[in-house]
């Protein structure tokens, strides 16, 4: 693995993240190659999401292909995979009090106010 993408997944992210992803299933029509090592498909999501670069521009040396790394993206979002990522990411935080609670900011925006209320 190179620099790039140890520096991207640190193996302490990858121990975290690996229980959590879904596991893989050929496409029905059949076909294609054997799947793809899933860290190196996260480290390339990763790239993308994080570099802000489009897919069509994700490099080669991550070994796997644009229609690769874009189809278990969404699948991984449709399993809810960055949302169970976070939450253990804040489950472990909070068993190590890593978290200050009293500098915790709930986004009033995101809630919906009921219509009617004063």
């Amino acid at each position: 693995m190179d620099t790039l993408s140890l520096r991207l997944v640190p193996d302490a992210l990858w121990e975290l993240v690996e229980p959590l992803v879904p596991g893989f299933a050929a496409r029905p029509q059949g076909g294609g190659t054997a799947p793809l090592d899933d860290r190196a498909v996260f480290t390339a999501v990763v790239y993308v999401l994080v570099s802000g670069c489009g897919w069509r521009e994700l490099p080669t040396q991550f070994g796997v292909s644009v229609p690769t790394a874009h189809r278990r993206f969404t699948d991984w979002t449709k399993a809810g995979l960055w949302t169970r990522i976070h939450h253990e990411v804040l489950d472990r935080l909070g068993e190590q009090d890593l978290i200050d609670w009293s500098r915790a900011v709930v986004d009033a925006a995101a809630i919906r106010a009921k219509k009617g209320a004063p």
